[in-house]
């Protein structure tokens, strides 16, 4: 088994159309951002949805499955870890990033559209 302190799993929304790219040396990617919803009611007994946004990355073949089988809108489950990264920008500051580095997916769908991946 892997490292067990650093496991993720998420299910939320794919909220962009997924794009493969590839590195200079070969290695195939993809980055996407998957909202997650919670719902709690306010002080005065609204209901309110609080979204948040996380970045996520596949390589290799999870992100050739990834890209050929989820479009903007799908439902999906997420495992892997979390993978903290900073660059310098094009004006000098340091950005940092929090992602999360996909090991495993599935595409969540209705019980009668059950989709067997192969991996």
């Amino acid at each position: 088994m892997r490292n067990a302190n650093n496991q993720v799993q998420l299910i939320g929304r794919v909220g962009n159309e997924i794009e493969l790219k590839e590195t200079a040396s070969g290695k195939k990617f993809i980055n996407l951002s998957i909202a997650t919803n919670e719902y709690y009611k306010d002080a005065k007994g609204e209901k309110v949805q609080n979204t948040t946004w996380h970045k996520v990355t596949a390589w290799n073949k999870p992100a050739e499955l990834m890209y050929n089988l989820l479009n903007k809108g799908n439902e999906v489950l997420v495992q892997g870890k979390l993978s903290n990264r900073n660059y310098e920008d094009n004006e000098g500051n340091k950005q940092y990033i929090t992602e999360i580095l996909v090991d495993n997916f599935l595409k969540m769908e209705k019980k009668d559209k059950l989709v067997d991946l192969p991996f």
